[in-house]
């Protein structure tokens, strides 16, 4: 079993990350390199089916574990000859978007930004811009683009990141992995202050991201209540190479 880790920003990732490399040592590799959803969406989506050929005909040797920025779906023709375990976390959209945008203001550096992160600091981009802006509009349904939500064998949430790490640590390592905690953004979110129109108007736009944070939400209170959910096994969506 191979475990790929889907890191969606401001999800924790970063701590898991540690994690992960903690537990798996030289079995583990970063997959950072496509620089998620930077690049325009035609552009990423046919990269990834390309790469898809490329890494289900050479395979995953010597790796235990992957985790980065990437679209899941270049991962799924592999699936077809190798068992793998996709694995994610989610976060409230709402607060999730606060994140990243306080934390774009904090991290940034033009030496190493990627295009989209220089745009919005030196554009001077206001947190209403950053919000209800088509490119960065459903973060997590840009990612899972042409990947079945239900292909995860485990969807952590983050406002649960203890718990939920234990789950996935026993559940998926046999064993029990201490939580770390890296990367957070120092500012305190606003959200007490920000206009709760404006909170539901954000809400409306990204309903695609809030509806599978839902679902996180439910399969999450079913795995507690102990309950078999049935999750059909990975295939590329027959629309995948028509949609890029």
């Amino acid at each position: 079993m191979t475990i790929i880790s889907l890191h969606l920003p401001k999800t924790a990732g970063t701590s898991f990350r540690a994690s992960l490399k903690a537990h798996f040592g030289a079995l583990y590799r970063d997959d950072y390199s496509d620089g998620g959803i930077s690049a325009p969406a035609p552009e990423r989506c046919r990269s990834a089916i390309s790469a898809g050929v490329v890494i289900a005909k050479e395979g995953l040797d010597g790796i235990a574990c992957l985790h980065g920025h990437f679209l899941p779906v270049k991962y799924l023709p592999l699936a077809t000859r190798r068992d793998l375990t996709f694995v994610t976390w989610m976060r409230e959209p709402v607060a999730r978007l606060l994140s990243h945008y306080h934390y774009w203001q904090e991290s940034y550096d033009e030496k190493t930004a990627e295009s989209h992160h220089r745009q919005v600091i030196e554009e001077k981009w206001t947190l209403e811009q950053f919000c209800l802006s088509e490119q960065f509009r459903n973060i997590y349904a840009q990612y899972l683009w042409g990947f079945p939500v239900e292909g995860f064998a485990f969807i952590g949430v983050s406002e649960h990141y203890q718990e939920d790490m234990l789950e996935f640590s026993e559940r998926f390592l046999s064993t029990s992995l201490s939580p770390q905690y890296l990367n957070p953004t120092t500012y305190i979110s606003p959200r007490r202050r920000l206009d709760e129109t404006f909170l539901q108007k954000v809400r409306d736009f990204h309903a695609a991201d809030v509806r599978l944070y839902q679902r996180a939400l439910q399969w999450r209170q079913a795995r507690h209540r102990g309950e078999r959910l049935h999750q059909p096994r990975n295939a590329i969506s027959p629309t995948a190479f028509n949609e890029a």
